[in-house]
């Protein structure tokens, strides 16, 4: 056996013996008390996607803990390249779930990202912790944050790049929502081009785009290698925002029922115990940085995730709204409102020509009371409402009430 190989196997037998100290019962035992009634999983062993980023991390622990036997399932991660990938193998049924963008799983329901097929969100598997980078060469310019960057761009007349890793995703509508905010419309005074996260660094290292908006750990990667400097955080945008969803198809949910409730209940509690500790953090960035997850330095992780930022200028904050994968249970709930925030932007980026019937869709997608029985059995709590407020960093006020008026409302759109 490589080294690798028996370090990796007893680094995970660590972490099933601290999951199990945690759970105090043995996942053989739980899985034989829970296959025993009519909710026994319909299929035993799944496949999900993910991308090498922070965000996978509830996934593979869910996997790496043995949590997933608990719920009599057995979760297989596997690694892909782009999210254009994850798409075209959730849709033709390569990958039963997949570590997901928010808004691809909605552009799919829809038909504006690639095929259309009915979709299902099951869960939100973490909040926060994205950013906007922008190059070193743009920063000894003074475009250091969104003012900056406008005053720039109207001094120095060019064509401005900047890169997101799909076009109804997540990191398309952080990036379009700041430079809006901003003065700069992005469909008009920049060129916007889709790069998969893990290529990002690279690409800037190259001097192919400006800036970017991407998961970490690419963010803090690029002030590592001293390359890019970081802008924004997206928790500065929306705090508490929606990132990625535990997708799968709705077809999938109709013939699997009983599956997608244990594998959403394993990966509320992978996510409840990556946010228990300060040390369960830890052994998390360890795990993941792994060549067969993200692939990075754990120096690229563990500092982001615990909340100890530097922008790749000297200065440093500690931000209490880090990336959370739990946070008493309000993280995971697959709130309503979540999903049709993405497809107001939509709308309002030309992404969708007309207005959907934004709540009908919504309650299409998340699956409330799959989630509902999977936090029970999880022990997690459930939000009373399907809907939830936040004010940008705008002011401007998003509660999911009348989301026609606020998708019509913004100065700067397509």
């Amino acid at each position: 056996m490589t080294d690798f190989l028996h370090n990796h196997l007893s680094r995970r037998k660590v972490l099933q013996s601290a999951a199990l100290g945690a759970v105090g019962i043995s996942p053989a035992l739980r899985s034989v008390v829970y296959a025993a009634g009519s909710d026994a999983p319909e299929k035993t062993e799944v496949k999900i996607g993910f991308i090498p980023l922070t965000d996978c991390a509830s996934v593979v622990m869910a996997s790496v803990l043995g949590l997933d036997k608990k719920y009599g399932v057995k979760i297989i991660p596997s690694k892909e390249a782009s999210w254009a990938g994850v798409r075209d193998k959730l849709v033709n049924g390569e990958l039963d779930f997949a570590h997901s963008l928010y808004g691809l799983i909605y552009g799919v329901h829809l038909g504006i990202s690639g095929p259309k097929k009915d979709m299902a969100v099951m869960m939100t598997l973490n909040q926060n912790g994205q950013a906007i980078t922008l190059s070193k060469k743009l920063a000894d310019k003074g475009a250091v944050d969104g003012a900056g960057l406008a005053k720039l761009m109207a001094a120095e007349k060019r064509e401005y790049t900047f890169a997101q890793t799909f076009p109804t995703g997540t990191h398309a509508m952080w990036l379009y929502y700041w430079l809006a905010a901003n003065g700069i419309n992005p469909m008009q005074d920049a060129k916007v081009i889709t790069v998969p996260p893990p290529q990002m660094v690279a690409n800037m290292r190259v001097g192919n785009m400006d800036g970017f908006c991407v998961g970490e750990p690419w963010n803090h990667r690029a002030i590592i290698d001293g390359i890019g400097v970081t802008a924004t955080t997206t928790q500065d945008i929306w705090k508490d925002h929606p990132e990625k969803v535990l997708g799968t198809t709705a077809e999938f949910v109709k013939k699997y029922p009983n599956t997608a409730r244990a594998v959403t209940a394993a990966i509320i509690e992978a996510g409840q115990w990556i946010d228990a500790s300060l040390s369960n953090k830890n052994k998390m960035a360890e795990t993941i940085a792994d060549k067969s997850y993200v692939n990075t330095g754990v120096d690229a992780i563990n500092q982001r995730i615990l909340g100890r930022y530097q922008n790749g200028m000297g200065k440093t904050w500690d931000d209490p709204n880090h990336m959370k994968f739990f946070n008493e249970g309000t993280v995971n709930f697959p709130y309503l409102s979540d999903g049709m925030w993405f497809l107001t932007q939509h709308k309002r980026w030309g992404l969708l020509k007309d207005h959907p019937d934004y709540l009908a869709v919504a309650k299409q997608i998340n699956q409330i009371d799959i989630y509902k029985q999977a936090a029970t059995a999880a022990k997690a709590p459930i939000p009373k409402d399907v809907l939830r407020s936040a004010k940008l960093m705008d002011g401007v006020v998003w509660d999911g009430k009348d989301p026609k008026k606020y998708a019509d409302g913004f100065k700067i759109k397509a």
